[in-house]
């Protein structure tokens, strides 16, 4: 699953970032990388912006971030659970 199909308030572990879109490429998906979407780490979609689009607000750790859609369609996830949904 990818980052940007998370509901909002679900948790999920990042599992890799790859580039899935000619807009992102091996800087951009390194730059994820170094902002701590890295295998293993715990991610949560908070919410997305008016009317469901961009940017979409993710929590690493205790770090917010606002992502484009293209970047969050990078970042593949397994997700966990669904909290106060």
């Amino acid at each position: 699953m990818l980052l940007s199909e998370l509901p909002n308030g679900a948790h999920a572990l990042v599992e890799r970032v790859f580039s899935g879109a000619p807009e992102v490429d091996s800087i951009t998906v390194q730059r994820l990388e170094e902002l701590g979407f890295i295998a293993g780490e715990p991610v949560r979609m908070l919410r997305r912006g008016p009317g469901g689009r961009e940017p979409l607000a993710v929590q690493i750790g205790e770090t917010l971030f606002a992502l484009r859609l293209v970047e969050a369609q990078s970042v593949e996830v397994t997700y966990t659970e669904t909290v106060g949904a």
